[in-house]
């Protein structure tokens, strides 16, 4: 049975020391129970408690998602000694009053000389890793226009049945049952519908400014099942960890089930 926030609610130290980004310990359980912050976003709480919550809380991929995530506080530690006006032009990003500010889906998220990172939107766990990630890759490269699967990207191979599972197939059987989600994506999201691919819809995404991905979706036609596939462009070899990929792909996942449920 998963963990309700109650539950959760008991094992923190009830401090409200606001070190999470939430105003009161009961609302960062509540936030945990949804999936909107991860155990490991309460610094007070032992890492048995945390591993002991997580395996009830979200189940075997959330598991390994949450493990990618434990090391935020080395990446804000990493991204904090970068010079921001030197990498800013070579990532994609901007220097605002001393932030790095990196775009993602249209929205600025900015980064502090101390590594933290803030929006005018929620900063999910999943969206956190990445961008601190995507900062701190001591190498980057510009798109390329060439399309390569998960498993081509190094270490990929070893994540790709779990990715094939929790992105893929899910994103699939979204599309499936509101045919028109891929169209309100590219919509909402700044994407842009891509012509010259075997797919009654293309859509390329830019989550983050030179990390573009490709989602090719096939209807069911003439008793054939329908297909989609997502593609990342050749640069994201060199642009982000594997962790990082997969961890915002799971994000994208959850985000695009989310909007799903606006067509019912």
């Amino acid at each position: 049975m998963a963990a309700s926030h109650l539950e959760i609610y008991r094992a923190l130290a009830k401090s409200n020391c606001g070190r999470c980004q939430l105003p009161s310990c009961l609302a960062f359980a509540a936030a945990a129970a949804a999936g909107q912050k991860l155990l490991a976003d309460c610094p007070l709480l032992d890492e048995a408690t945390k591993e002991r919550l997580t395996a009830t809380l979200h189940g075997r991929p959330e598991q390994e998602l949450y493990k990618f995530v434990k090391d935020l506080s080395q990446l804000e530690q990493q991204v904090a000694a970068l010079d921001f006006t030197v990498i800013a032009p070579r990532i994609g990003a901007a220097v605002k009053d001393g932030r790095l500010a990196i775009p993602s889906f249209g929205k600025a998220f900015e980064i502090d000389c101390q590594g933290r990172m803030r929006s005018e939107c929620h900063v999910m766990p999943w969206v956190q890793y990445p961008l601190l990630a995507y900062a701190a890759s001591s190498q980057h490269q510009l798109p390329t226009g060439a399309w390569i699967g998960f498993r081509d990207l190094p270490g990929g191979l070893d994540l790709h049945n779990l990715f094939c599972k929790r992105c893929e197939l899910a994103l699939k059987k979204l599309a499936d049952a509101h045919p028109g989600l891929l169209h309100d994506l590219a919509e909402l999201f700044q994407g842009e519908e891509a012509a010259g691919f075997e797919a009654d819809t293309a859509l390329i995404l830019h989550p983050l400014p030179h990390f573009p991905i490709l989602i090719c979706w096939q209807a069911p036609e003439d008793g054939l099942e329908s297909s989609l596939n997502i593609l990342f462009d050749a640069c994201c070899k060199v642009n982000l960890p594997i962790k990082a990929a997969f961890s915002l792909c799971i994000g994208l996942a959850q985000m695009f089930e989310k909007i799903a449920l606006l067509h019912r």
